[in-house]
């Protein structure tokens, strides 16, 4: 005879299977418009991560992934012995951690600056302008930092000389560029960042920013009082997202920008440049691969922390 606690299981698996069943019979038509997205995401997010074994072979492109040598973790000696490790990881961290804070904060009050604007054309034309840079590529705001930085002609240098001030020399002094780095990782990214978070200001009942107006709130105590606390699971949210790849550096900003001068290495090198060179030099893919994974199992780490976090002290924002 079966006990209670075992009929109450299958009686809810049951219910769960007819639920799913339902879902799928009364939305059909939305899944199979997802399924080209979800087939996409499968193939080229998923079946790739079968390729994570070459982390542990002495990968031969010849031989394949079958053919390969089995070295266990041989390879990731190579990134953690290494006299740069720790160098390369603080940069990583310290740079991300400055881009995510300093672009989720300018992204919210830019988001919030919009949704005050009532002028219809000066919104969308001053819109428009801030999320332009997102578009330009790396290697094109290279060249402009370049003309701006640059010791002999650049523009900083030239305003500078008019002031009777010694010019300074941004490509050989390393302690400029953090600040350097978070601006123009601001002024590329961070109009574009603001969409999301306008997006849910906009989602906001009308009914209250009334309600609040004809308590005679003023328009900065509803920005305090109403819409930066609404905004809060959006933004924990996307710090939360952000959380996975703090351990990645920006590969495609640093390169364009910083490249191989080793002068700003001990400020601008993180762990996707260093591994880069590394790949370039020595040719070794499996040592790569190997730094490849040890970023992803420490983004999940964090993630995964975070989100326990966030659940606790603010569980409308948790991802899981």
């Amino acid at each position: 005879m079966e006990s209670g606690v075992a009929v109450q299981t299958r009686t809810k698996k049951r219910k769960n299977k007819t639920g799913f069943l339902e879902e799928m019979k009364r939305n059909y038509l939305l899944y199979l418009m997802a399924l080209p997205g979800i087939a996409v995401i499968f193939i080229f997010s998923y079946l790739p991560m079968g390729g994570i074994v070459i982390a542990f072979q002495d990968f031969n492109p010849i031989k394949g992934i079958t053919g390969s040598k089995f070295v266990g973790f041989s390879n990731f000696r190579f990134f953690v012995e290494s006299s740069d490790t720790i160098k390369v990881i603080a940069n990583t961290l310290f740079l991300n951690t400055l881009f995510i804070l300093c672009g989720t904060m300018i992204s919210v009050i830019i988001a919030v600056m919009f949704s005050e604007l009532s002028g219809k054309w000066f919104k969308r034309v001053s819109q428009t302008l801030v999320t332009l840079p997102n578009f330009l590529s790396w290697t094109v705001i290279a060249m402009f930092s370049v003309s701006l930085l640059s010791s002999d002609t650049g523009l900083i240098n030239k305003v500078l000389d008019m002031f009777g001030v010694a010019p300074i020399s941004f490509y050989s002094e390393p302690g400029y560029w953090p600040l350097i780095l978070v601006l123009l990782k601001i002024w590329q990214g961070a109009g574009f960042g603001s969409i999301v978070y306008l997006a849910t200001i906009t989602g906001i009942n009308p009914d209250i920013y009334e309600s609040a107006s004809i308590d005679g709130a003023s328009r900065w105590h509803k920005i305090r009082f109403i819409t930066l606390p609404l905004l809060k699971p959006t933004i924990i949210l996307m710090l939360l997202l952000a959380m996975g790849g703090i351990f990645y550096g920006d590969f495609g900003m640093i390169y364009a920008i910083v490249g191989r001068n080793v002068s700003l290495y001990p400020t601008t090198d993180v762990i996707d440049t260093y591994v880069y060179r590394a790949l370039m030099d020595l040719g070794d893919m499996s040592m790569a691969a190997a730094v490849g994974f040890f970023q992803s199992v420490v983004g999940f780490i964090l993630v995964f922390s975070v989100n326990m976090l966030a659940k606790k002290f603010s569980p409308e924002s948790a991802l899981f």
